[in-house]
């Protein structure tokens, strides 16, 4: 037998307060934080799913970050110069198209 015929996702997920316009952040432990005012089922779905890309892209070694930077394929963004909700960032784009 090659394994289980199914998937268990055990990702921890906290609601919790965002600071203003986050949604959700996949954080560097393997959780996803979403922002406790989101009460929509299929939005709070979408944002699980949109985290855990990031999860995956950290988990590859793809991206990192900290207060002042985010660095993505080896590549240094420092935060001052981005918006952070921008979708065109190289790694929101493969998070926005799940």
């Amino acid at each position: 037998m090659k394994g289980a015929p199914y998937k268990i996702d055990n990702t921890p997920i906290y609601s919790m307060d965002l600071e203003e316009g986050v949604l959700g952040v996949a954080d560097k432990n393997g959780s996803i934080l979403i922002n406790k005012k989101i009460n929509n089922p299929k939005q709070k779905e979408s944002i699980i799913k949109h985290e855990k890309v990031h999860l995956l892209q950290m988990k590859n070694g793809e991206l990192d970050y900290d207060e002042t930077s985010v660095t993505f394929k080896g590549k240094k963004y420092p935060r001052k110069s981005f918006n952070e909700g921008d979708e065109n960032l190289p790694w929101e784009k493969p998070a926005y198209n799940k």
